[in-house]
């Protein structure tokens, strides 16, 4: 049963996803807030489905902490494609840092193009990466939209609590915003790289913000704490 569930979401998911991108088509020459709307309409898409198909409910815990500071970055734990979608419903089309190798997907990276997202060449030291920093702080300066960063780097399996990368910390220094840290258990729903999918809850937790004037190796260490900590109460 599990296996045909998995089967009709996986069908209904891609069939569904690919027919509001072609919608969105006409949103590449427009302003940019059409293209987010349609993103936040994949969003909703993809939870409703969740809730149709597996039997899934999404709970979105902590949003009082997105009102506590006036503006701020987001660092969420990543486990699955799910929270890519699903984080763009309560912080409203944020600003994504992801690998460049995104923007070559067909239609998909035209629109990760038009809403700003910003691009890095991991593991690597190019002419792109060196001002990377910059291009995140010019973003952000002149967009009222929060960033979201994913510091573990990849999707990882929901008991792993692999190091996150210092790049976290360099944008904590760089911006000098308060962080928002985001604890989630999606890979306990929607694990990595696989085709099954599980009946469950997905708790999407917004901690307390992490307020600025830490040094990096000290930012590093408390959020990776937070994040993993909660991450423990969803297993």
């Amino acid at each position: 049963m599990q296996f045909l569930r998995s089967l009709v979401f996986n069908i209904l998911l891609f069939t569904g996803l690919i027919f509001i991108f072609i919608l969105a088509i006409p949103t590449l020459i427009l302003p940019s807030k059409f293209t987010l709307f349609f993103g936040r309409i994949s969003a909703n898409y993809i939870i409703i489905l969740m809730r149709l198909i597996l039997g899934t409910k999404i709970i979105f815990n902590g949003l009082e902490n997105l009102k506590k500071v006036e503006k701020y970055f987001v660092a969420s734990a990543h486990q699955s494609m799910f929270e890519t979608f699903a984080l763009q419903i309560p912080l409203k089309g944020p600003i994504f840092i992801l690998k460049k190798e995104l923007l070559k997907i067909p239609l998909f990276g035209l629109y990760l193009k038009k809403i700003g997202a910003i691009a890095i060449i991991r593991e690597t030291t190019t002419k792109e990466n060196l001002n990377f920093f910059d291009k995140i702080k010019n973003q952000i300066d002149k967009e009222n939209r929060p960033l979201l960063i994913f510091p573990q780097g990849t999707r990882v399996k929901i008991e792993d609590e692999v190091p996150f990368k210092k790049g976290v910390g360099k944008i904590y220094d760089k911006l000098n915003l308060p962080c928002i840290p985001v604890a989630l258990n999606s890979g306990k729903i929607w694990p990595k790289n696989s085709f099954m999918k599980y009946r469950g809850n997905i708790h999407i937790s917004f901690l307390e913000p992490i307020m600025t004037g830490k040094n990096k190796d000290e930012f590093i260490k408390e959020i990776e704490n937070k994040i993993y900590s909660e991450i423990k109460k969803f297993k």
